[in-house]
């Protein structure tokens, strides 16, 4: 049975520090540090964006991490591979570089990597050196929803060390099998294994996730435990939600690795009425109607013309090169694309959004399709 801790929290720092102290203590944190002399943190990172954008890990929870692994004797390393955009950008604009100003705290981006064995089906694939080889690593993720797998939580959050345009093409090679890119994001997670997972859900995102297109809620909560699954196995409970509606726990409890037994300490939310992002099946029926299906019902990445600014960013990341551009505007191969939704998690602008096309809507009234939403027990 794994131990997850659930603490009501704000961004006050003089309330978050002693908190976030008394749950690394809980959980032994401090005793794991000692025998190590540099500890990887992993925050969510993922394009630039401000704090209360709800985007990206708040620079708060950051600090007071490093500051616990300063306190214990070792060097914090602050790491990750952002989708789109500058590190160091990433790091001023989400307060995290001038929170940690003076600190002996190393900052870096993911750059070089290393062949890993992660298991089969996928074998050896390329990870981030410095998450391989720190001696301890721990996970600080945002509680985001997510258009292609429904949340963004702990066990995804290590897909961050999946370096560069190696997280497009894992994309384009898993196509449209949600369920093998969610094992592949589990075993992933197993291969790194972070002593400690501490998800942030002060400022979460609920609607169309994990960008700028998502919706900032207040939830004044942080989750914690020693196994990541068991962190999100918690948010399922605090939404309503059977836990095979989340693929990573789905992935993860068939290849037996995960169950359902939490050990909560503390008091945990009941929300029923967070606004997840409609899931549609990436492909169904038979082969020979796939091309129809594509173009006429499923859902598909659209652009918001006022909003976007022709950036190109979402064409150069899109691992299918099924987006161009003419007379500013942009244009998406539907026979192309795989529904991954890179574009619209990396989009700068918010601009790009899921959306049915109208046959697709049709065909769900009558069928009696809904959005997930979560629905308190």
């Amino acid at each position: 049975m794994s131990q997850v801790i659930v603490k009501k929290a704000t961004y006050d720092y003089e309330h978050l520090k002693p908190l976030v102290f008394e749950i690394m203590d809980a959980l032994e944190t401090g005793e794991m540090i000692k025998r190590r002399k540099r500890v990887l943190i992993k925050p969510n990172l993922l394009i630039a964006a401000k704090p209360e954008e709800a985007v990206l890990t708040h620079y708060l929870l950051v600090k007071a991490v490093a500051e616990y692994v300063l306190e214990k004797g070792a060097v914090p390393q602050v790491s990750d591979s952002p989708a789109l955009g500058s590190f160091q950008k990433i790091l001023r604009e989400s307060g995290i570089k001038d929170v940690l100003e003076g600190m002996e705290v190393e900052c870096s981006e993911f750059k070089e990597s290393l062949p890993v064995d992660v298991g089969e089906p996928f074998g050896v694939i390329d990870l981030a050196r410095d998450a391989v080889e720190a001696e301890m690593i721990i996970n600080l993720p945002k509680l985001k929803t997510h258009e292609h797998m429904l949340l963004t939580l702990g066990v995804k959050n290590m897909f961050g060390c999946v370096v560069g345009l190696r997280k497009p093409e894992w994309h384009m090679r898993m196509a449209a099998n949600r369920d093998m890119f969610a094992r592949l994001l589990v075993q992933v997670y197993q291969r790194l294994k972070p002593s400690l997972t501490i998800l942030d859900g002060v400022l979460a995102m609920e609607g169309e996730g994990p960008g700028k297109r998502g919706a900032p809620r207040r939830l004044d909560i942080i989750i914690a435990s020693r196994d990541a699954f068991a962190v999100d196995a918690a948010v399922c409970r605090m939404l309503g939600l059977d836990t095979d509606l989340l693929p990573t726990l789905k992935a993860a409890r068939g290849l037996r690795i995960f169950d359902d037994a939490l050990e909560i300490e503390g008091d945990l939310l009941r929300i029923g009425d967070f606004q997840l992002p409609k899931m549609t099946s990436p492909m169904l029926g038979p082969t020979i109607m796939h091309g129809f299906i594509r173009r006429l019902l499923l859902q598909r990445p659209v652009c918001d013309d006022c909003r976007c600014q022709v950036c190109g960013e979402c064409w150069k990341f899109c691992p299918a090169h099924a987006i161009s551009s003419c007379d500013k505007r942009l244009y998406f191969d539907y026979d192309q694309c795989i529904r991954c939704y890179c574009c619209i998690e990396i989009c700068p602008h918010g601009a790009l959004r899921a959306a049915e096309p109208l046959m697709g809507r049709m065909l769900s009234r009558i069928i009696g399709g809904k959005s997930y939403r979560s629905r308190a027990h």
